[in-house]
């Protein structure tokens, strides 16, 4: 107790005084997991709206390993990347390991299955209620999942959201592929785990604390995001009954 008070005052005065080292730490995180977001939040998105709509043989087993990828270790996928682009691996030619490179696409990899199993369910759940009448119209399905993912596009925001959270508050991958190296690829996860290990616990403590603030923020939004949708779904309903009545 004697020591955690002087750690958090000491941890504030840092957030407040906007501490060079804090911050820019900060910005890193926050800049590779926009990126790594930008990335896999682009790819799932397409690859989930298809998988939503599309009927073929082996997509069970298709969503199956997807599904299945929605637990995989960040150490597993770190280890993975850091094969890929080590020296002798296939990918060794782009010099990417422990740089900022290597740690979005640590992330990037780590989020992928996330946005697209949420995506595609987001999508079916809408097929199911709308595919029909869309199809009798003469939609295929590309223009039905184009469609459809438009009109869940509140749902697939809080998707984007959430693969943000769990991007940022990752640190197996990003510590084995980005080196956690001083001033170029030291992120808020990796900096709290080195500095608690060293005992500097005011900076570990105000990179926990900024880090929770990210994910107070994240879960304000996918609340805010749910009201809207609910206000919006009972606008339109209530609509509707008003249409019907006599």
């Amino acid at each position: 107790m004697s020591t955690l008070y002087p750690s958090f005052v000491t941890a504030l005065q840092l957030i407040a005084s906007f501490d060079p080292a804090l911050w820019s730490i900060v910005g890193r995180s926050l800049a590779v997991s926009t990126t790594a977001c930008a990335i896999s939040f682009g790819a799932g998105l397409a690859l989930g709206a298809w998988l939503g709509v599309a009927r073929f043989r082996g997509r069970g087993a298709l969503l199956l390993l997807l599904n299945t990828l929605l637990a995989l270790p960040s150490v597993v996928v770190g280890l993975l990347v850091y094969l890929l682009l080590s020296r002798s691996g296939p990918l060794g030619w782009l010099g990417w390991l422990f740089s900022f490179q290597a740690m979005v696409l640590a992330q990037a990899v780590l989020v992928l299955p996330v946005v697209t199993a949420l995506t595609r369910q987001t999508v079916e759940d809408a097929e199911r209620a709308y595919g029909e009448q869309l199809q009798s119209l003469g939609a295929g399905r590309m223009l039905r999942s184009l469609l459809l993912a438009w009109d869940t596009r509140l749902a697939l925001f809080t998707v984007l959201v959430a693969a943000f959270g769990r991007a940022i508050s990752e640190v197996g991958a990003v510590m084995i592929v980005g080196g956690n190296i001083d001033g170029f690829t030291r992120v808020m996860t990796t900096a709290i785990a080195l500095e608690t290990s060293k005992g500097d616990l005011p900076l570990a403590l105000a990179l926990g604390l900024v880090l929770l603030g990210v994910v107070l923020v994240l879960n304000g939004l996918i609340t805010m995001l749910r009201f809207w949708r609910e206000q919006a779904e009972g606008g339109a309903l209530r609509a509707a009954a008003v249409e019907a009545a006599p």
